[in-house]
């Protein structure tokens, strides 16, 4: 059984490929465009898993949602986040309403 491990393996990953040859390799190829590309793919994929939420099916946003995550990987990896710090963030809110947790938001 996998479990969310697998995230962290594949950020690992992700993070090596930084400045390595973009013609060998799909992520450094990301990189070497830039921020604004891999932030670009993000969406893309997010508009992705919502098509195949809504008329695709489940295997399809399966394979979408693998998408995203990867690409949101390979963004946070361009901004130096940790995906600890993201963990973290979660388990913060473990136990939070989320409407209680959206008005503390709010109020930043």
């Amino acid at each position: 059984m996998m479990d969310a491990t697998v995230l962290d393996k594949l950020f690992e990953t992700i993070a090596a490929r930084k400045g390595a040859d973009p013609s060998a390799s799909y992520t450094a190829k990301l990189f070497s465009k830039g921020r604004n590309k891999i932030a670009q793919k993000v969406g893309e994929e997010g508009v992705e898993c919502v098509i195949a939420a809504l008329s695709e099916g489940n295997d399809k946003l399966v394979s979408e949602s693998a998408d995203l995550f990867y690409h949101l990987l390979v963004l946070w990896a361009d901004l130096g986040i940790k995906p600890e710090e993201i963990w973290a963030e979660l388990a913060r809110r473990e136990g939070i309403s989320g409407i209680t947790e959206k008005e503390s938001r709010s109020k930043e």
